[in-house]
């Protein structure tokens, strides 16, 4: 692979600095010399204080080397005996079947009376990521599709469409007409690479049939959505936000830009910073988690308290509720506490030299700007066990345009219709052994990790490009990297 203007040679290491220290006179070459000799005694210092700190806890405590269909299910090993309980309640919520008022069981009713899916696991396969549906008459079973017309809903973010919301909701409980379906189909074309290589890429084409509230108006926006994978979101909560908005100043390549999202915060009623989302469109696990209840389900809770009907459906807005809200606080927060511990996996294979070469091409490809490898956790009060921990999930979780050929073209809050949140990695190589149909980017488009890097455009663009430049066994040595974490 041909060395990069930046002067990362092959060992990794920079040799630009040497260069220039080579070509200065020589009262600055002296300076320079003297620099680096404090900035090196400045290092050591800094690794006696770190040594006086209180100790970071190992990886094998927020982690699972786990490899199977439960990959994504374990908690992590440092979680107090005492929560257990908590943990085992919370993932009983994800797995349960909701059923529709009026019911005997009161804690398990409050399904609809709009609704996309029975659980939250019939979308989160395994705590996995979705797919899209194969053909235009399968159902969208770990897929949906965001609504929202011109303007802001008051809080800068999307503003719901009057009769359909903010989500298309293809169910209803019986005497409550689904708001209509989303039929996909795909167009395909191919991408050559330098070698001669072809690459077929596929493009969803979403149509809409069925729809209960009138056709959609010119200035509909719509954006098809897989769902995220659950693990390791607690991990990422606990990284403090200033942290993340120092990766927007942090150097990076020539068109690599990054900004973090703003968004309304339901229970502090303000905007705060957006982490979580494909667009970093929510500010926390709890507002995430409750939004999905109610959007994807229609189970109120204490933070969404409201049924998920417009002022234009009526039959929905008459039909019974389960309670107000029909989610409890207590389970609420068994649900949130359930994501908290879930464990990331942990990189398999690191001492192969393939896996070792794909890293390398990984950061000369310059990749790792966005998918920033290493993050540290700070205080985290809910689940102390995340705290101060050295994090490895490669993403800076900012917004960066993705170029026209990703984009959805709907706003949302700060994030254009260009712009996606940089997803994590970790855990991706294990994504088809959760489940095979696992799809890539955020509309299920890719099939494979390749594919995915292939659409990458706009700030990401000379990174596409350098690998479309790879040889064969440079592409392969990456992909084995990818699969690894």
């Amino acid at each position: 692979m041909k060395q990069q203007k930046s002067g990362i040679s092959n060992s990794g290491t920079t040799d630009v600095g040497a260069n220039l220290f080579a070509q200065k006179p020589s009262h600055v070459r002296m300076n320079s010399h003297l620099q680096k000799t404090q900035s090196w005694l400045l290092g050591l210092l800094l690794i006696a204080l770190s040594l006086s700190q209180p100790a970071f806890a190992n990886e094998s405590d927020i982690t699972t080397d786990k490899a199977t269909r439960e990959a994504y299910l374990q908690a992590i090993p440092a979680m107090p005996e005492s929560d257990r309980p908590k943990f085992i309640h919370g993932r009983s919520l994800v797995r349960q079947v909701w059923v529709i008022a009026p019911s005997e069981n009161r804690e398990i009713a409050g399904l609809g009376p709009l609704y996309n899916r029975l659980s939250c696991i019939a979308c989160h396969i395994g705590n996995g990521r979705g797919f899209a549906p194969a053909t235009p008459q399968e159902p969208m079973r770990t897929m949906l599709v965001r609504l929202s017309v011109p303007g802001d809903d008051g809080h800068g973010g999307p503003k719901p469409h009057a009769a359909y919301g903010g989500q298309l909701n293809e169910n209803g409980v019986p005497g409550v007409t689904g708001e209509g379906r989303a039929e996909v189909r795909f167009t395909e074309h191919a991408v050559k690479l330098k070698d001669g290589t072809q690459i077929k890429l596929r493009k969803p084409v979403i149509t809409f049939v069925d729809l209960a509230y009138g056709e959609f108006p010119p200035e509909m926006m719509t954006s098809p959505r897989i769902t995220p994978p659950l693990f390791g979101l607690g991990l990422l909560q606990a990284v403090p936000e200033a942290d993340i908005v120092a990766l927007v100043d942090a150097p990076k390549p020539e068109g690599i830009k990054g900004r973090v999202n703003r968004v309304w915060d339901e229970e502090q009623q303000k905007n705060v910073l957006g982490r979580f989302g494909w667009k970093a469109n929510m500010p926390n696990l709890r507002q995430q988690i409750a939004g999905a209840y109610v959007g994807d389900m229609g189970i109120t809770s204490p933070l969404f308290p409201k049924e998920n009907c417009t002022a234009a459906q009526g039959a929905c807005r008459q039909s019974p509720s389960a309670g107000s809200p029909e989610l409890t606080k207590e389970q609420l927060d068994a649900s949130e506490f359930y994501h908290f511990a879930l464990a990331a996996p942990r990189q398999r294979n690191a001492n192969n030299k393939q896996v070792q070469r794909g890293a390398a091409l990984f950061r000369q490809a310059q990749c790792s700007a966005c998918h920033v490898p290493q993050l540290k956790t700070g205080d985290f009060a809910p689940l102390p066990a995340l705290s101060h921990q050295i994090i490895r999930p490669y993403t800076d979780l900012l917004l960066h345009d993705m170029g026209e050929a990703l984009a959805d073209h709907r706003p949302d809050y700060l994030a254009t219709g260009r712009e996606w949140r940089t997803p994590p990695l970790w855990g991706i190589g294990l994504a088809r052994k959760v489940d095979p149909r696992a799809g890539f980017l955020h509309d299920g488009r890719a099939r494979t990790v390749l594919e995915a890097v292939l659409w990458h455009d706009g700030e990401a663009a000379n990174a596409a490009q350098s690998v479309k430049d790879m040889s064969a066994s440079d592409r392969k040595a990456l992909t084995k990297f990818l699969e690894s974490l």
